[in-house]
């Protein structure tokens, strides 16, 4: 990898984003102070505010499904993508998008799910057999 994404997002409640992102997600903290927790969201830094959640609107599309925009995400190596989105079904989350592959047998070939965070805010994340397609067309 040649850099880290950071992203900072507002929460309502310090308490349940690490019980969620620490806990469902598995995502170890870094350092905190009494306003915001930073977490180690899958080699990328997560910094959670105390603050109102940014505003979506499902104007996006999966396929003919609608999906929050804007949302955040990742790209997994698709065992990883199984093993979260096992960890999310064991916490019995509301899916957005429930688990499903999408393109198979294209170039680009991925799985998805969405769903929201304990405060709304949208979160994707993708799964390929190998990072090179990211960007097949």
């Amino acid at each position: 990898m040649k850099s880290l994404f950071h992203l900072a997002i507002n929460v309502a409640n310090l308490d349940q984003a690490r019980a969620f992102y620490g806990g469902v997600l598995g995502c170890s903290e870094g350092r905190s102070a009494p306003s915001w927790v930073d977490f180690d969201f899958f080699g990328h830094q997560l910094s959670l505010h105390l603050g109102e959640p940014f505003k979506t609107e499902d104007t996006g599309h999966v396929g003919d499904q609608r999906v929050p925009m804007p949302h955040f995400g990742l790209v997994l190596a698709l065992p990883d993508w199984q093993a979260v989105a096992e960890r999310l079904k064991a916490a019995n989350t509301v899916f957005v998008l429930a688990p499903q592959a999408r393109f198979k047998g294209e170039p680009g070939e991925q799985w998805t799910l969405f769903f929201r965070d304990p405060f709304g805010n949208p979160v994707e994340i993708k799964g390929f057999r190998t990072l090179d397609t990211l960007y097949s067309a």
